[in-house]
């Protein structure tokens, strides 16, 4: 574990593209609902200072006001057999 954590190279992208493939046959396989649809999820991840990746002074609804934050976005899939996350992307300002 120490390895893969901190010294191994690996394409993240990937690995979220392979398990994205994985979740949409098990959707497809145990929870496909004629009437399910996708929720577009954003949150904020509210943040104490500025060094961590996509954090800038921004509204979050978590917090109510101004904050430094990320912003997450989900795509989730939800009817009425269940629920799973399909996708997520880190929005990333300017």
């Amino acid at each position: 574990m120490q390895h893969l954590l901190g010294r191994a190279k690996w394409d993240a992208d990937t690995v979220r593209d392979d398990v994205r493939d994985d979740v949409r046959e098990y959707v497809l396989e145990h929870l496909h609902d004629d009437d399910a649809v996708l929720v577009v999820d954003e949150t904020g991840d509210v943040k104490k200072g500025t060094h961590t990746v996509g954090v800038q002074r921004q509204y979050t609804g978590t917090a109510g006001r101004i904050e430094n934050a990320q912003v997450p976005v989900y795509l989730v899939y939800a009817g009425r057999r269940g629920h799973a996350a399909i996708d997520r992307e880190l929005y990333v300002p300017r």
